[in-house]
C-alpha cells in the first residue's frame, strides 16, 4: 500500500470529489487489471478514451479515479482527483508508485528517426565494457545488466517502463540508456522521468499514419529536448537540418557532433571495408567493425556521449574498436558461393538509401546489388512508393515482397509500392509475395561478388499477418539457404 498524497506528491491537481481516501494498493491505466483498492488514471489514448472505462474500473476495486473530466455520477467511496492532463499524471505516479528510480540511475535517451537502436545498443555495451553495470530499453531488447528481457514497443508504457527502471536500480545498475520514440513523446510515456542526457540522431519521414505531418513529428521529438533538465547534456547532429531545432529551447547543456562541418564531436572516414571502417574521431584514428556514414554517426553519437558523462576520450576509442554491430543493422553474411547478404532493418526511404549507398560505396562498381523489400500493413502508405523507388534506383535488380502486412492485403500493399516506379524501373523489379521465395530468389540471381541487402525487418523474428505472429527471421532463412548450398 502506498499513500495517496504521496503519490500525488509533484502533480498539479486542479480539482478533488468524492470521498476522503489515503492509501492505495496499486497504480493503472487498463480498467482490465484494475484490482481492489487501486488507484486509476483514465487516459485519453489514440483510440480509447479511458474516461469510458471509469464505471469497469471502479466495478473492479478502484478507490481514486485520476482523471481530466469528472464523470456525470460520482460513485460512493471514490476519490476523483480531476488533472489538465492524464497521461503526464500516469507517468508521474508510475514513477512515484516505483520509488522514482530514474534519479537513481544516470539515464539517456535516444531519439531521431533512425539509428536509435544502434546509439542506445551500443552505449549499453559501452559502459558495461567500463565496468559498470548498466541497463537498456530498446526495439530489440531490453537488458537489466546481463539478464534479457523481451521488448514489446520502442518505449514502453509508463507503469512497465518505470518498473523496469526500478529492477535495474534494485540489480545495481548505475547507467540506463533507452530509445525514446516520437509516439512516446507524444503520448508523454516519458513523463515522470529524470534524463541525465539526450541524444538527436536525424529525422526523416515516418510514422506519418501516425503524426500526420512532419512537422507533427518533428515537434514531438523536439519535445523530449525541451523538457530536458538542466545539467542534463542535449547532444545533436548537426548535418541534420532538424539538429539545431532540438536545441532551441531545451535548458540542458549544447553539445553537437558532425561528419561534415566543425563541431564538438567531428568525425571523417578515412576508409571503408564490408567488415569495417578507419575513422578519424576529434584528431585520431580508430578501426570499428561497422560499415557505412550511417554508422559513422552512429558511433560519433556513442563517442560524444561517453566522453560528456565524464570517461576518458583514449580509453573511449579503444574500446569503440571492440564494439560489434546490433543484430539486424547490417548484419554481413558469407555465402561459401562468394556472394553476400546484409541484414538491415531499413524501413524508411532514407534508411534504404543510406545502406545501399553504403552497399555501393564498399563495391565500387565491381558486384551488382539484388535488393528485397517491402513495406508494413497498416501504416504510412505515403512511402511505399517512395522505398520501391530508392531500391531501384541503387540496385541492380529488386524482389518486393511482403513485410508485415498486418490487416492489408499485401498484394495491395506491393501495387501502392509498384506504383511509384515508371515502366524503365519496373522493369528492373519483380513481384514475389511469400518473403521466404523471394530471398531464395535473390540467392539464385546472385553471382560471385554481389551482394543481397534483405531490407525492412532486420532483428524481427516474425511476420505480423491477420493480428497473428508467425516466426520468421530474415537471417535465419539466409543460414537455410546457406545450408543447402553446402549439402
Amino acid at each position: 500500500m502506498k499513500k495517496v498524497e504521496e503519490l500525488l506528491s509533484e502533480i498539479v491537481v486542479t480539482e478533488r470529489k468524492g470521498a476522503v481516501v489515503n492509501e492505495v494498493s496499486g497504480v493503472e491505466s487498463d480498467s482490465r487489471q484494475v484490482k481492489a483498492d487501486y488507484l486509476f488514471v483514465a487516459v485519453r489514448g489514440v483510440s480509447v478514451d479511458g474516461h469510458t472505462f471509469i464505471p469497469q474500473a471502479i466495478a473492479q476495486g478502484a478507490r481514486v479515479v485520476v482523471c481530466e473530466e469528472f464523470p456525470s455520477e460520482l460513485a460512493d467511496g471514490v476519490m476523483y482527483v480531476k488533472v489538465a492532463d492524464s497521461s503526464i499524471a500516469f507517468g508521474l505516479l508510475a514513477s512515484a508508485w516505483y520509488g522514482n528510480p530514474s534519479r537513481e540511475l544516470t539515464l539517456v535517451g535516444v531519439t531521431g528517426t533512425n539509428g536509435k537502436t544502434t546509439t542506445a545498443t551500443l552505449l549499453y555495451e559501452m559502459f558495461r565494457s567500463f565496468g559498470y553495470k548498466a541497463g537498456l530499453l530498446s526495439t530489440v531488447c531490453n537488458y537489466i545488466d546481463m539478464v534479457r528481457v523481451p521488448a514489446t514497443h520502442t518505449t514502453p508504457d509508463p507503469l512497465h517502463l518505470h518498473r523496469l527502471l526500478r529492477e535495474m536500480v534494485d540489480a545495481g545498475c548505475d547507467y540506463a540508456f533507452m530509445e525514446v520514440s516520437s509516439h512516446s513523446a507524444a503520448q508523454h510515456r516519458i513523463a515522470g522521468l529524470d534524463f541525465n542526457g539526450a541524444i538527436f540522431t536525424n529525422l526523416t519521414r515516418d510514422h506519418i499514419d501516425y503524426h500526420k505531418t512532419v512537422e507533427a513529428y518533428l515537434k514531438a521529438k523536439k519535445s523530449f529536448f525541451d523538457g530536458l533538465p538542466k545539467g542534463a547534456f542535449a547532444l545533436t547532429n548537426i548535418d541534420d537540418k532538424a539538429g539545431m531545432v532540438m536545441l532551441q529551447n531545451t535548458r540542458a547543456e549544447k553539445h553537437t557532433y558532425s561528419l561534415r562541418t566543425m563541431a564538438d564531436f567531428k568525425a571523417r572516414i578515412i576508409e571503408s571495408r564490408m567488415d569495417g571502417m578507419s575513422l578519424e574521431i576529434n584528431g585520431k584514428e580508430v578501426e570499428v567493425r561497422f560499415v557505412g556514414r550511417f554508422n559513422a554517426y552512429n558511433l560519433l553519437a556513442v563517442y560524444g556521449a561517453t566522453c560528456l558523462l565524464g570517461q576518458d576520450p583514449d580509453e573511449v576509442l579503444r574500446k569503440m574498436s571492440l564494439l560489434v554491430p546490433v543484430a539486424g543493422r547490417f548484419q554481413t553474411l558469407h555465402s561459401s558461393r562468394g556472394y553476400t547478404v546484409i541484414v538491415d532493418y531499413a524501413h524508411t526511404p532514407d534508411a534504404l538509401n543510406n545502406v545501399l549507398n553504403t552497399i555501393h560505396g564498399v563495391l565500387e562498381g565491381k558486384g551488382h546489388i539484388i535488393t528485397v523489400v517491402g513495406a508494413g500493413g497498416n501504416r504510412d502508405k505515403g512511402k511505399r512508393p517512395m522505398m520501391a523507388r530508392e531500391a531501384v534506383n541503387l540496385s541492380d535488380r529488386v524482389i518486393l515482397t511482403s513485410d508485415n502486412p498486418r490487416f492489408e492485403n499485401p498484394n495491395d500493399i506491393l501495387n501502392d509500392m509498384v506504383a511509384g516506379l515508371d515502366a524503365e524501373q519496373r522493369r528492373k523489379a519483380l513481384l514475389q509475395v511469400d518473403r521466404r521465395e523471394a530471398i531464395r530468389m535473390a540467392t539464385q540471381f546472385a553471382q560471385p561478388g554481389d551482394v543481397i541487402l534483405i531490407a525492412g525487418k532486420g532483428h524481427e523474428d516474425y511476420q505480423e499477418i491477420e493480428g497473428v505472429k508467425h516466426h520468421f527471421d530474415d537471417k535465419e532463412e539466409v543460414e537455410k539457404l546457406f545450408a543447402e548450398e553446402q549439402a
